[in-house]
């Protein structure tokens, strides 16, 4: 197993690296688990907002908000860290944002809905970035063809870090609970937990994690010239067509993931009736099946190719929402949250490795700011979508479920015309006359 994991890196790395590398996913799941999937979503419809017809919505246009911001900044945050060699500092700021974001959590009072939706839009909005930030650095630490399992040694240490995160949170709201106390009483606690473990558990990654990139010379007018960098990589669709076929398809299918993410626990409790200790209940188990999902796919999808292994888990997702809408008995909504957590952390894993494996060297972080650009378009397109879907139909949950299976369908027709080998090779070529 040594020897795999060590031929499975490029020369000069370090298994510590790489676990400090992973660690960051291990650290800043426990905000999307806690606050966008499983506590605070709830707590922001049922009492913030207190069970408004429209407060799905809101809470969709708060996230949708935090995206297009990183929509804006996320390509040109990567073309500065090319250039200046700076992603682990910028890094650390954002790292330090979602920290402090969290914490301020805590402040909204029932019926201050905007409050609370500035706070979620800055929060995730810190988050998103690191997220793409730390992406970024997984084409230096893997090689090529070994970059589906480093990702999901990552995204499986990742979905362990919500489920730790999870755990102390269903000891404390069950502690709060024993002694009549309601979610205003325990959901503060629980933002302060999510929020110092993140900043505790990404220390590795600062102290450890190298930053490989060089900086290279900057003319003045660095705005202008980030994004005549951005606006040149996106005119080059057609040399890497297949790269950005692939970035359109993430658009879809990461449409009806991020609605599942944004939205579970809402769904849950509103159509399911299920209150906020079995909620995360739920999330544990399905954090251990997404855990699974990331590590077992990670080494499969290495061995059948990564557009197989995607078109797998978009088979999956179709049938887990079938699942979710037919579902009355909880014992149906358990398996369907279940074949979620699967496909979830397969899904997640193996798109992020599909994109280094299709970017030029030179230019990986850069691409990688567009792939987090297309994952935080689809952030905007399905939450809005599904919160629009409720607020139409009068807070009925169930039609909107079905409406994301169209998502899913739309990523699987992209992806068929996805060419593998021709995208790699367009990608090395290009490394090669860098």
């Amino acid at each position: 197993m040594a020897s795999n994991r060590a031929g499975a890196l490029n020369p000069g790395v370090k298994k510590r690296e790489v676990w400090a590398w992973a660690m960051y996913d291990f650290a800043n799941s426990g905000y999307t688990t806690v606050v966008i999937t499983a506590v605070y979503n709830a707590f922001f419809v049922a009492v913030i907002a207190g069970n408004a017809v429209w407060a799905s919505f809101a809470w969709s246009a708060a996230l949708a908000v935090s995206y297009a911001a990183i929509m804006v900044t996320g390509p040109v945050l990567g073309a500065y860290a090319d250039q200046h060699g700076a992603k682990k500092k910028l890094l650390l700021l954002s790292t330090l944002g979602c920290v402090v974001g969290t914490v301020l959590l805590v402040w909204p009072a029932p019926g201050q809905v905007a409050l609370a939706m500035a706070l979620i839009a800055l929060s995730n909005f810190f988050f998103g970035t690191g997220e793409n930030l730390i992406a970024a650095f997984l084409p230096e630490l893997a090689r090529g063809r070994a970059m589906g399992r480093v990702s999901g040694w990552g995204w499986g240490l990742g979905y362990l870090g919500g489920l730790s995160v999870l755990a102390l949170a269903l000891a404390y709201v069950s502690q709060v609970q024993a002694v009549g106390g309601g979610a205003e009483a325990f959901v503060p606690g629980v933002m302060f937990i999510t929020a110092g473990l993140f900043m505790l558990c990404a220390l590795p990654t600062f102290l450890f994690l190298q930053e490989r990139a060089q900086p290279r010379p900057l003319a003045a007018g660095f705005a202008r010239d980030a994004f005549r960098q951005v606006i040149g990589s996106l005119s080059h669709a057609r040399q890497y067509r297949d790269l950005f076929r692939f970035l359109i398809c993430i658009v879809f299918y990461q449409a009806g993931i991020q609605a599942v993410i944004a939205l579970a626990a809402i769904y849950a409790q509103q159509a399911m009736h299920f209150d906020t200790k079995q909620t995360i209940q739920l999330v544990l188990v399905v954090n251990v099946t997404a855990a699974l999902g990331a590590l077992i796919f990670g080494h499969v999808q290495d061995r059948i190719g990564h557009k197989r292994a995607i078109g797998f888990t978009l088979i999956g997702w179709l049938c887990m929402v079938t699942l979710a809408y037919t579902a009355i008995e909880p014992i149906r909504f358990w398996l369907a949250a279940n074949i979620a957590g699967l496909c979830l952390g397969a899904s997640q894993s193996a798109g992020r490795a599909f994109v280094g494996y299709l970017s030029p060297v030179a230019y990986r972080a850069e691409f990688f700011g567009l792939w987090g650009l297309a994952v935080k378009l689809s952030s905007i397109l399905g939450p809005i979508t599904y919160g629009a879907a409720v607020w139409v139909s009068g807070g009925q949950h169930r039609p909107a479920m079905l409406s994301l299976g169209l998502f899913f369908l739309m990523g699987l027709v992209l992806l068929w015309g996805v060419d593998v080998e021709r995208g790699r090779r367009t990608a090395l070529r290009r490394r090669s006359t860098s």
